[in-house]
């Protein structure tokens, strides 16, 4: 098992950036695939970006392709999601998950996440 805290978040202008962090503790993270979501008010959770447990391979959403950037460090146990140029739209609360399922490299379904964080509030002003 894998308990994973989200940090990182808060309010940044439009065209900021934020980096956020999950730590995980338990089980080393290295056994999973780690993936970044959000959920804005009234709207279903979304996948954002995934990477593979060695973190060569990662997949983006296209909505966050080529401003978000996730990235791992298994010596620390953590997994980042940095986010550049912000838009309001991307105001949501962000949350990490681990998947441990070994057939999936990097492109997991949402269903195969087994820990989730509690996420982080991501709010970017206009």
């Amino acid at each position: 098992q894998v308990q994973l805290v989200e940090s990182g978040g808060g309010l940044v202008q439009t065209g900021g950036s934020l980096r956020l962090s999950c730590a995980a503790s338990g089980r080393a993270v290295v056994n999973y695939v780690m993936g970044w979501f959000r959920q804005a008010p009234g709207k279903e959770r979304e996948f954002l970006a995934s990477i593979s447990r060695s973190g060569y391979a990662t997949f983006y959403a296209d909505s966050v392709k080529g401003r978000f950037t996730i990235s791992r460090d298994n010596a620390k146990n953590t997994v980042y999601l940095q986010m550049n140029s912000l838009e309001p739209e991307d105001t949501a609360v962000y949350y990490c998950a681990a998947g441990g399922e070994p057939s999936y490299r990097v492109v997991m379904p949402e269903y195969g996440y087994d820990y989730w964080g509690q996420g982080t509030q991501v709010t970017v002003s206009s």
